[in-house]
């Protein structure tokens, strides 16, 4: 199966994690690392600066994708049509 996000078409079975997180500034320069949604929530909320949110691909060839969004709705939109693509 075929799955698109954004503008970019992966194979179903070349994908090996697909997960959503939060992009946050580590506070070391420009550096940016991903965080859990549940970790924001509980225990970052208003501590950090948020960069973006997340949808992140990884190939078991080790390749990552990532698509990132300037809202939690954006990326739950983006989301949300994933979820219907493998719904079919």
């Amino acid at each position: 199966m075929i799955l698109t996000i954004e503008d970019k078409q992966f194979d179903t079975k070349e994908i090996t994690q697909l997960y959503p997180a939060v992009v946050i500034k580590t506070g070391y320069e420009d550096e940016t690392t991903q965080v859990s949604l549940e970790w924001i929530e509980v225990e970052g909320k208003d501590k950090v600066e948020i960069v973006g949110y997340g949808l992140f691909v990884i190939l078991h060839e080790e390749e990552k994708y990532s698509f990132i969004f300037d809202t939690k709705e954006k990326m739950d939109e983006a989301a949300g049509k994933i979820a219907a693509q493998l719904q079919k």
